[in-house]
């Protein structure tokens, strides 16, 4: 009796001595079995044979080095303009003048080895003003970056020669004229959707469209490069929603209530990466055939779409008036520091009518 009590007694202790060795054993396989066949060790594994410095270096990593710059400190407590809006609702920036450093920019979008297209139309008359755009471009736009202009055309032996900086081209894409303007510019939504398809997206990172009637008068570069901008209308920067001419009748499917809207952007100057322009471009190109087939008419054409898909679809940066002005007709208030993209004096109904 005395002895099965003894027996009885020392059996948990024997158990518990075996769990833990069984514990253990399993520890010590976990161990050495997950750095024997780990992914990692299997992969230095097969670089032992040539070890050597080789071993020690980096694969197929591409170093890249920054200059050293030196600029003046954002200050969090002085903003960078007090007299406008530089931030939307949305946290999409305003870009003025002094709200940016195109230094630093410029930086950023050399080490990204971006090109930038640049798409303009010049169907029929509108050939006049192709020559001073693009020697205005050379000058202002995207200076020390790679540009590809595709120029939009009836007319392809018009086109001028104008000597080009280093990395950029001048690409040449013969579309069919049309016998009204507006049909013109209702076209090239269709156009540049097609082409974003076809060659854009394969050839550039960023596209801007722009109007061919107008010329750089000072600086444009990557600080206007999002995945999609728009530009305010320089007749609307300061009205209230009620005022802007968007298309209010509802059978359109440009229409916009009168409660509703954040900006009036102009149709003349816009754009984003590739894909985001095909985007817009392909959903305004439908909506104006949806009208067409109800027999409607946006009141100011593709830019209505593109104010109504700007409102649905919020645009990442916004350009200030800086970026589409006319001097002739709005003078040159102390708001705007620069006019970098302005208008060419010009008969509108005598380039239109010819």
């Amino acid at each position: 009796m005395a002895e099965l009590l003894w027996t009885k007694a020392r059996k948990p202790q024997y158990c518990s001595l075996r769990l833990v060795a069984f514990l253990l054993i399993i520890l010590l396989f976990v161990f050495f079995g997950a750095g024997v066949l780990s992914p990692r060790m299997l992969m230095l594994g097969t670089r032992q044979e040539g070890a050597g410095e080789a071993a020690g270096k980096p694969i197929s990593l591409h170093v890249v080095t920054l200059p050293r710059m030196v600029y003046p400190q954002p200050k969090v407590l002085t903003p960078s303009r007090k007299d406008v809006l530089v931030l939307t609702p949305w946290l999409a920036p305003i870009v003025w003048e002094g709200t940016f450093n195109i230094d630093i920019l410029n930086e950023q979008f050399r080490v990204q080895n971006v090109t930038i297209g640049l798409t303009v139309f010049a169907i029929k008359k509108y050939m006049v003003f192709l020559k001073l755009f693009l020697e205005t471009a050379e000058e202002h736009f995207m200076v020390g970056h790679k540009v590809n202009y595709y120029v939009f055309t009836d007319r392809p032996a018009d086109v001028p020669r104008v000597p080009l900086r280093g990395g950029r081209r001048l690409l040449v894409l013969e579309v069919p004229g049309a016998a009204r303007w507006q049909d013109v510019s209702m076209r090239r939504m269709e156009m540049i959707g097609s082409f974003c398809a076809q060659r854009f997206l394969r050839e550039v990172d960023f596209l801007v469209c722009a109007d061919v009637d107008m010329r750089f008068r000072d600086h444009v570069g990557v600080e206007i490069l999002s995945q999609l901008f728009g530009t305010l209308h320089p007749g609307f920067y300061g009205a209230a929603r009620e005022a802007f001419t968007y298309e209010r009748r509802p059978q359109s499917r440009a229409h916009i209530p009168r409660d509703q809207g954040d900006f009036y952007y102009m149709g003349a100057f816009f754009g984003g990466s590739v894909a985001e322009v095909h985007r817009l471009t392909t959903a305004c190109h439908q909506a104006m055939m949806a009208d067409w087939a109800n027999g409607i008419e946006a009141v100011w054409h593709d830019e209505s779409h593109l104010n109504r898909y700007l409102l649905d679809h919020k645009p990442t940066k916004v350009l200030s008036p800086e970026y589409m002005w006319d001097e002739q007709l709005l003078g040159w208030p102390a708001i705007m520091k620069k006019l970098r993209y302005v208008a060419v004096p010009k008969d509108h109904q005598e380039i239109r009518h010819r």
